[in-house]
């Protein structure tokens, strides 16, 4: 059951190539912005804000992620973030399998580094910032500068620089080890999974909150203030914003409907829809269709 919940929340995206595992993407977002939906993915992803600032959610744990920090996501975390303040935020995506970084054969790098970081026994800090870990985040600031319009042979850079980011965490004493996670954590976490993957199922059509808190089960008092303290989000929040993102996606098929749209993500009435809509993605979906 745990496998089959976690597989939902799996991002398919590829990231990069077969040849090179590293994808690199650039967001901006207006102010209170639900900027990453749950969602998880095998690979580590290193998560640097470039203006604004982002809460940023790993697991159970919250991260507030200022311009010029970065949070570091190791492969298999379910993750999520919405945009704080009233400036809005804009942010680098860097996804990578660490597999890229493996030796060919077993050597001390491999021994020393590579394994414990797969067993996440030895793994960057999670709040990257420019009081600890200044060595850090100007390798994360070239490695981004060299995605933008990547030079012949910036592969070995990039894979240079995160060899180097290993190198300055070990020889500073910031690895850490996130090998276990406490049981009642990860209790929270897998009631979290399951009800997500519910509203991921059945967010076509009406949800109502009891049904979501009998998955637990709790009360819908007490199921609100989880969901909240979890998301940072009401449920009804929450169906919204995965609604409209769905709706964003069809949004690309110029020969749908607005209306028909509508009517698939989970909305009854088109006024309603749109009114979320704005809010969402701060305008409406005949111009965000007009934007694509």
């Amino acid at each position: 059951m745990e496998r089959a919940l976690r597989q939902s929340l799996k991002e398919s995206q590829q990231h990069g190539n077969e040849r090179f595992p590293f994808g690199v993407y650039w967001y901006q977002f207006a102010p209170g912005a639900h900027v990453v939906d749950s969602h998880w993915h095998k690979e580590s992803e290193i998560f640097y804000c470039i203006e604004g600032e982002v809460l940023f959610q790993v697991d159970t744990e919250y991260i507030p992620v200022r311009a010029g920090e970065a949070v570091f996501i190791d492969g298999g975390d379910i993750h999520t973030g919405h945009a704080r303040g009233g400036q809005g935020c804009s942010f680098c995506a860097m996804v990578f399998d660490f597999a890229m970084l493996a030796s060919a054969q077993y050597d001390a790098m491999q021994e020393g580094l590579i394994v414990p970081f797969q067993e996440r026994k030895a793994v960057f800090p999670r709040l990257i910032t420019p009081e600890n870990d200044p060595g850090l985040l100007a390798h994360i600031r070239q490695m981004i500068s060299l995605s933008r319009q990547p030079p012949p042979g910036y592969q070995a850079a990039m894979k240079g620089h995160l060899y180097l980011m290993l190198y300055e965490a070990a020889a500073s004493g910031r690895l850490m080890n996130r090998s276990r996670s406490g049981a009642a954590d990860t209790a929270r976490t897998e009631r979290l999974k399951k009800v997500i993957v519910y509203i991921q199922h059945h967010y076509h059509r009406p949800i109502r909150l009891g049904e979501l808190a009998d998955l637990i089960p709790m009360s819908e008092g007490q199921f609100c203030r989880f969901f909240k303290s979890m998301t940072g989000q009401t449920p009804v929040d929450y169906i919204n914003s995965y609604r409209v993102r769905q709706a964003a996606e069809l949004l690309r098929q110029p020969h749908k409907k607005i209306s028909d749209i509508a009517l698939d993500v989970g909305f009854d009435h088109i006024s309603y829809f749109v009114r979320v809509f704005r809010k969402t993605m701060r305008c409406t979906p005949s111009e965000y269709r007009k934007k694509l």
